[in-house]
Protein backbone atom coordinates (compact mmCIF):
# COMPACT_ATOMS: atom_id res chain seq x y z
CA UNK A 1 0.00 0.00 0.00
CA UNK A 2 1.06 3.49 -1.26
CA UNK A 3 2.15 6.09 1.77
CA UNK A 4 0.13 8.93 1.55
CA UNK A 5 1.62 12.20 1.17
CA UNK A 6 1.74 15.24 3.18
CA UNK A 7 -1.29 16.72 1.43
CA UNK A 8 -3.59 13.79 1.39
CA UNK A 9 -2.80 13.13 5.31
CA UNK A 10 -4.16 16.64 5.56
CA UNK A 11 -6.82 16.22 4.05
CA UNK A 12 -7.93 12.44 5.87
CA UNK A 13 -7.14 14.56 9.28
CA UNK A 14 -9.33 17.65 8.19
CA UNK A 15 -12.39 15.02 7.06
CA UNK A 16 -11.81 13.66 10.58
CA UNK A 17 -12.38 16.76 12.44
CA UNK A 18 -15.29 17.76 9.69
CA UNK A 19 -17.20 14.88 10.95
CA UNK A 20 -16.90 15.53 14.80
CA UNK A 21 -18.88 18.65 14.09
CA UNK A 22 -21.49 17.42 11.19
CA UNK A 23 -22.78 14.33 13.27
CA UNK A 24 -24.04 16.64 15.46
CA UNK A 25 -26.29 18.24 12.48
CA UNK A 26 -29.26 17.37 10.34
CA UNK A 27 -28.83 15.38 8.11
CA UNK A 28 -29.87 17.99 5.52
CA UNK A 29 -26.29 19.62 6.36
CA UNK A 30 -24.65 16.86 5.02
CA UNK A 31 -26.19 16.94 1.55
CA UNK A 32 -24.72 20.45 1.58
CA UNK A 33 -21.12 18.89 2.49
CA UNK A 34 -21.44 16.90 -0.30
CA UNK A 35 -22.97 19.22 -2.67
CA UNK A 36 -20.30 21.39 -2.73
CA UNK A 37 -16.91 18.95 -2.01
CA UNK A 38 -16.08 19.22 -5.93
CA UNK A 39 -15.57 22.86 -5.50
CA UNK A 40 -13.86 23.56 -2.11
CA UNK A 41 -10.98 22.14 0.31
CA UNK A 42 -11.41 20.11 2.48
CA UNK A 43 -9.98 23.24 5.12
CA UNK A 44 -12.85 24.64 3.71
CA UNK A 45 -15.53 22.61 4.27
CA UNK A 46 -14.20 21.93 8.01
CA UNK A 47 -14.65 25.47 8.39
CA UNK A 48 -18.25 25.80 6.74
CA UNK A 49 -18.69 22.66 9.41
CA UNK A 50 -17.30 24.58 12.54
CA UNK A 51 -19.23 27.85 11.92
CA UNK A 52 -22.54 26.25 10.92
CA UNK A 53 -22.73 24.35 14.12
CA UNK A 54 -22.14 27.28 16.25
CA UNK A 55 -25.60 28.50 14.17
CA UNK A 56 -26.86 25.47 14.84
CA UNK A 57 -26.11 25.62 18.27
CA UNK A 58 -27.19 29.27 18.61
CA UNK A 59 -30.66 28.00 16.89
CA UNK A 60 -31.12 25.24 19.42
CA UNK A 61 -30.81 26.86 22.67
CA UNK A 62 -32.42 30.26 22.01
CA UNK A 63 -34.72 29.75 18.89
CA UNK A 64 -36.14 26.48 18.29
CA UNK A 65 -34.88 25.02 22.17
CA UNK A 66 -34.58 21.45 20.74
CA UNK A 67 -31.47 19.46 19.83
CA UNK A 68 -29.70 20.48 17.34
CA UNK A 69 -30.53 17.25 14.65
CA UNK A 70 -33.90 17.98 15.84
CA UNK A 71 -34.08 20.98 13.74
CA UNK A 72 -35.85 20.37 10.52
CA UNK A 73 -35.92 22.41 7.13
CA UNK A 74 -39.20 23.63 7.85
CA UNK A 75 -37.54 25.55 10.90
CA UNK A 76 -34.92 26.95 9.08
CA UNK A 77 -37.96 27.87 6.28
CA UNK A 78 -39.65 30.08 9.64
CA UNK A 79 -36.35 32.05 10.59
CA UNK A 80 -36.12 35.60 9.83
CA UNK A 81 -33.42 37.81 8.49
CA UNK A 82 -33.59 39.22 11.84
CA UNK A 83 -32.73 36.26 13.61
CA UNK A 84 -29.28 35.81 11.85
CA UNK A 85 -28.59 39.38 12.60
CA UNK A 86 -29.46 38.30 16.08
CA UNK A 87 -26.58 35.10 15.81
CA UNK A 88 -23.95 37.56 14.62
CA UNK A 89 -24.17 40.19 17.46
CA UNK A 90 -24.46 36.82 20.04
CA UNK A 91 -20.72 36.03 17.99
CA UNK A 92 -19.51 39.32 19.88
CA UNK A 93 -18.99 36.99 22.78
CA UNK A 94 -20.71 33.60 23.10
CA UNK A 95 -19.65 29.97 24.90
CA UNK A 96 -19.81 26.62 23.35
CA UNK A 97 -19.20 23.13 24.80
CA UNK A 98 -18.00 25.14 28.39
CA UNK A 99 -15.55 27.44 26.27
CA UNK A 100 -15.77 31.13 25.67
CA UNK A 101 -15.16 32.73 22.36
CA UNK A 102 -15.57 36.34 21.13
CA UNK A 103 -15.29 37.33 17.54
CA UNK A 104 -14.10 40.47 15.93
CA UNK A 105 -15.84 41.97 12.59
CA UNK A 106 -13.76 39.43 10.48
CA UNK A 107 -14.83 36.72 12.60
CA UNK A 108 -18.64 37.84 12.08
CA UNK A 109 -18.09 37.90 7.91
CA UNK A 110 -16.56 34.35 7.85
CA UNK A 111 -19.47 32.68 9.43
CA UNK A 112 -21.57 34.56 7.60
CA UNK A 113 -20.24 33.45 4.50
CA UNK A 114 -20.22 30.37 5.83
CA UNK A 115 -24.07 30.69 6.65
CA UNK A 116 -24.60 32.34 3.07
CA UNK A 117 -23.43 29.39 1.58
CA UNK A 118 -25.76 26.91 3.39
CA UNK A 119 -28.59 28.51 2.80
CA UNK A 120 -27.85 29.58 -1.16
CA UNK A 121 -27.29 25.90 -1.32
CA UNK A 122 -30.76 24.59 0.53
CA UNK A 123 -32.57 27.44 -2.09
CA UNK A 124 -31.01 26.51 -5.19
CA UNK A 125 -31.62 23.03 -4.07
CA UNK A 126 -35.47 23.91 -3.30
CA UNK A 127 -34.89 22.34 -0.16
CA UNK A 128 -36.37 25.57 1.38
CA UNK A 129 -38.54 28.36 0.37
CA UNK A 130 -36.71 31.83 0.62
CA UNK A 131 -32.97 32.91 1.50
CA UNK A 132 -32.90 34.69 4.15
CA UNK A 133 -29.56 34.77 4.80
CA UNK A 134 -28.85 36.40 1.26
CA UNK A 135 -30.32 39.81 2.82
CA UNK A 136 -27.91 40.42 5.92
CA UNK A 137 -25.17 42.54 5.03
CA UNK A 138 -21.35 42.13 5.32
CA UNK A 139 -20.14 43.55 8.84
CA UNK A 140 -17.76 46.20 7.77
CA UNK A 141 -14.55 44.84 7.66
CA UNK A 142 -11.59 48.07 9.08
CA UNK A 143 -8.10 47.68 7.62
CA UNK A 144 -5.31 46.59 9.78
CA UNK A 145 -2.05 47.56 9.88
CA UNK A 146 0.12 45.41 7.77
CA UNK A 147 2.61 44.46 9.93
CA UNK A 148 6.61 43.71 7.78
CA UNK A 149 10.18 43.46 8.65
CA UNK A 150 12.21 46.57 7.35
CA UNK A 151 15.36 45.82 6.46
CA UNK A 152 17.44 46.01 9.69
CA UNK A 153 14.67 44.11 11.19
CA UNK A 154 15.57 41.47 8.71
CA UNK A 155 19.27 41.85 9.12
CA UNK A 156 18.74 41.25 13.12
CA UNK A 157 16.40 38.47 12.42
CA UNK A 158 19.21 36.65 10.81
CA UNK A 159 22.12 37.75 13.18
CA UNK A 160 19.51 35.94 16.04
CA UNK A 161 18.98 32.93 14.37
CA UNK A 162 23.20 32.42 13.95
CA UNK A 163 23.90 33.77 17.53
CA UNK A 164 21.18 33.76 19.73
CA UNK A 165 23.00 35.56 22.83
CA UNK A 166 20.00 36.43 24.52
CA UNK A 167 18.27 32.56 24.59
CA UNK A 168 19.66 30.29 28.38
CA UNK A 169 22.62 28.11 27.90
CA UNK A 170 19.57 25.40 26.86
CA UNK A 171 18.09 27.20 24.47
CA UNK A 172 21.72 27.73 22.25
CA UNK A 173 22.58 24.33 22.68
CA UNK A 174 19.03 23.24 21.05
CA UNK A 175 19.86 26.32 18.58
CA UNK A 176 22.72 24.45 17.55
CA UNK A 177 21.26 21.67 16.80
CA UNK A 178 18.48 23.23 14.93
CA UNK A 179 20.55 26.04 13.13
CA UNK A 180 20.77 24.95 9.63
CA UNK A 181 16.66 23.82 9.48
CA UNK A 182 15.80 27.30 11.00
CA UNK A 183 17.83 29.49 8.97
CA UNK A 184 16.79 27.75 5.51
CA UNK A 185 13.17 28.03 6.86
CA UNK A 186 13.17 31.69 7.22
CA UNK A 187 15.75 32.43 4.34
CA UNK A 188 13.05 30.74 2.22
CA UNK A 189 10.01 32.79 3.76
CA UNK A 190 12.25 35.95 3.23
CA UNK A 191 13.29 35.02 -0.29
CA UNK A 192 10.14 33.55 -1.89
CA UNK A 193 6.94 34.48 0.37
CA UNK A 194 5.78 31.43 0.51
CA UNK A 195 2.59 29.93 2.99
CA UNK A 196 3.48 28.05 6.03
CA UNK A 197 1.35 25.42 4.82
CA UNK A 198 3.32 25.53 1.36
CA UNK A 199 6.57 25.17 3.28
CA UNK A 200 5.62 22.40 5.21
CA UNK A 201 4.66 20.51 2.75
CA UNK A 202 7.67 20.76 0.83
CA UNK A 203 9.78 17.28 0.16
CA UNK A 204 13.38 17.34 -0.94
CA UNK A 205 12.54 16.11 -4.90
CA UNK A 206 10.75 19.10 -4.89
CA UNK A 207 13.62 21.29 -5.59
CA UNK A 208 15.69 21.70 -8.21
CA UNK A 209 19.06 23.44 -7.58
CA UNK A 210 20.17 23.57 -11.23
CA UNK A 211 17.98 25.89 -12.09
CA UNK A 212 17.38 27.33 -8.47
CA UNK A 213 13.90 26.48 -8.69
CA UNK A 214 10.86 24.46 -6.88
CA UNK A 215 7.80 22.96 -6.77
CA UNK A 216 5.18 24.44 -4.55
CA UNK A 217 1.74 23.05 -3.84
CA UNK A 218 -0.89 26.09 -3.89
CA UNK A 219 -4.01 26.71 -1.92
CA UNK A 220 -6.27 24.99 -4.14
CA UNK A 221 -4.03 22.39 -5.06
CA UNK A 222 -2.39 23.87 -7.65
CA UNK A 223 0.97 23.33 -8.57
CA UNK A 224 3.55 26.30 -9.30
CA UNK A 225 7.14 26.52 -10.15
CA UNK A 226 9.14 29.19 -8.18
CA UNK A 227 13.04 30.59 -8.24
CA UNK A 228 14.76 31.17 -5.22
CA UNK A 229 18.11 33.42 -5.13
CA UNK A 230 21.59 32.05 -4.35
CA UNK A 231 21.19 33.19 -1.39
CA UNK A 232 18.28 30.67 -0.72
CA UNK A 233 20.30 28.07 -2.41
CA UNK A 234 22.97 28.33 -0.27
CA UNK A 235 20.77 28.01 3.01
CA UNK A 236 19.10 25.14 1.85
CA UNK A 237 21.77 23.31 0.49
CA UNK A 238 23.44 23.55 3.87
CA UNK A 239 20.49 22.27 5.71
CA UNK A 240 20.36 19.20 3.34
CA UNK A 241 23.99 18.47 4.00
CA UNK A 242 22.52 18.43 8.21
CA UNK A 243 19.59 16.84 6.87
CA UNK A 244 21.45 14.11 5.38
CA UNK A 245 23.69 13.15 8.77
CA UNK A 246 20.69 12.20 10.47
CA UNK A 247 19.36 8.66 9.56
CA UNK A 248 16.38 9.30 8.18
CA UNK A 249 13.65 6.26 6.87
CA UNK A 250 14.32 5.62 3.26
CA UNK A 251 10.55 6.68 2.87
CA UNK A 252 11.02 10.22 4.51
CA UNK A 253 10.96 12.86 2.09
CA UNK A 254 9.70 15.39 3.90
CA UNK A 255 12.40 18.49 3.10
CA UNK A 256 11.90 19.82 6.47
CA UNK A 257 12.54 17.89 9.65
CA UNK A 258 11.81 18.26 13.24
CA UNK A 259 13.97 16.58 16.39
CA UNK A 260 11.63 13.74 16.12
CA UNK A 261 12.87 12.98 12.63
CA UNK A 262 9.50 13.47 10.97
CA UNK A 263 8.27 16.60 8.48
CA UNK A 264 7.53 19.68 10.27
CA UNK A 265 4.35 20.71 11.65
CA UNK A 266 2.76 23.94 10.93
CA UNK A 267 2.31 24.60 14.86
CA UNK A 268 6.72 23.98 15.19
CA UNK A 269 7.31 26.81 12.51
CA UNK A 270 5.24 29.12 13.79
CA UNK A 271 6.92 28.23 17.13
CA UNK A 272 10.16 29.12 15.83
CA UNK A 273 9.69 32.04 13.58
CA UNK A 274 7.89 33.47 17.03
CA UNK A 275 11.06 32.47 18.75
CA UNK A 276 13.89 34.43 16.70
CA UNK A 277 11.13 37.21 16.23
CA UNK A 278 10.63 38.41 19.36
CA UNK A 279 14.50 39.16 20.02
CA UNK A 280 15.34 40.66 16.64
CA UNK A 281 11.65 42.97 16.48
CA UNK A 282 10.06 42.73 20.16
CA UNK A 283 7.76 45.49 19.74
CA UNK A 284 6.07 43.48 16.40
CA UNK A 285 4.08 39.81 16.51
CA UNK A 286 5.91 38.53 13.46
CA UNK A 287 4.23 35.07 12.49
CA UNK A 288 5.25 33.66 9.14
CA UNK A 289 2.62 35.35 7.38
CA UNK A 290 3.99 38.59 8.15
CA UNK A 291 7.48 37.37 6.45
CA UNK A 292 5.64 36.64 3.31
CA UNK A 293 4.19 40.27 4.17
CA UNK A 294 7.78 41.75 4.09
CA UNK A 295 8.75 39.79 0.81
CA UNK A 296 5.58 40.92 -0.87
CA UNK A 297 6.60 44.56 -0.18
CA UNK A 298 10.52 43.98 -1.02
CA UNK A 299 9.49 42.50 -4.04
CA UNK A 300 7.11 45.71 -5.34
CA UNK A 301 9.78 47.89 -4.44
CA UNK A 302 12.22 46.02 -6.72
CA UNK A 303 10.25 45.68 -9.10
CA UNK A 304 7.33 47.96 -9.01
CA UNK A 305 4.60 45.40 -10.75
CA UNK A 306 1.99 44.34 -9.11
CA UNK A 307 1.43 42.25 -11.24
CA UNK A 308 4.24 40.42 -11.02
CA UNK A 309 3.97 39.95 -7.04
CA UNK A 310 0.49 38.70 -7.05
CA UNK A 311 1.82 35.77 -9.83
CA UNK A 312 4.62 34.79 -7.45
CA UNK A 313 2.44 35.00 -4.07
CA UNK A 314 -0.22 33.24 -5.67
CA UNK A 315 -2.96 35.58 -5.48
CA UNK A 316 -5.98 34.97 -7.84
CA UNK A 317 -6.92 38.61 -8.29
CA UNK A 318 -4.30 41.27 -8.06
CA UNK A 319 -6.53 43.63 -5.44
CA UNK A 320 -5.66 40.63 -3.08
CA UNK A 321 -2.31 42.08 -3.23
CA UNK A 322 -3.20 45.73 -2.96
CA UNK A 323 -5.30 44.89 0.35
CA UNK A 324 -2.59 43.11 2.12
CA UNK A 325 0.20 45.09 0.91
CA UNK A 326 -0.52 48.45 1.93
CA UNK A 327 3.04 49.65 1.26
CA UNK A 328 2.60 48.72 -2.41
CA UNK A 329 -0.24 51.38 -2.95
CA UNK A 330 1.75 53.75 -0.66
CA UNK A 331 4.68 53.56 -2.93
CA UNK A 332 2.60 53.59 -5.95
CA UNK A 333 1.13 56.93 -4.38
CA UNK A 334 4.48 58.46 -3.69
CA UNK A 335 6.46 57.54 -6.88
CA UNK A 336 3.68 59.55 -8.92
CA UNK A 337 3.87 63.00 -6.83
CA UNK A 338 6.47 64.39 -8.93
CA UNK A 339 4.93 63.47 -12.41
CA UNK A 340 2.82 66.24 -12.84
CA UNK A 341 4.34 69.56 -13.44
CA UNK A 342 2.30 72.69 -12.58
CA UNK A 343 5.13 75.33 -13.10
CA UNK A 344 7.91 74.06 -15.74
CA UNK A 345 10.95 75.84 -13.52
CA UNK A 346 10.22 73.24 -11.14
CA UNK A 347 11.81 70.44 -13.58
CA UNK A 348 14.99 69.13 -12.96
Amino acid sequence: MNKMNYYQQRDMQNRMKMSKYTERLPDYCLDFFIGIENNTSSLTRLNYSMDIYIFFDYLARYVFHKKETDISLADLNSLKSRTIEQFLSYLSYYEIDGKQYKNDEKGKARKLASIRSFFKYLFNHDMINSNVASKIETPKLHNKEIIRLEKDEVQRLMQTIENPSEFTKRQQEYNKRTFERDNAIITLFLGTGIRISELVGLNVESFDFRQNAFLVTRKGGNQTTLYFSKEVALALKTWLEKRSTLGLPDDENAMFISLQNKRISVRAVENLVKKFAQIASPLKKISPHKLRSTFGTNLYKQTRDIYIVADVLGHKDVNTTRKHYAAISEDMRRSVADKIKINEEFDE
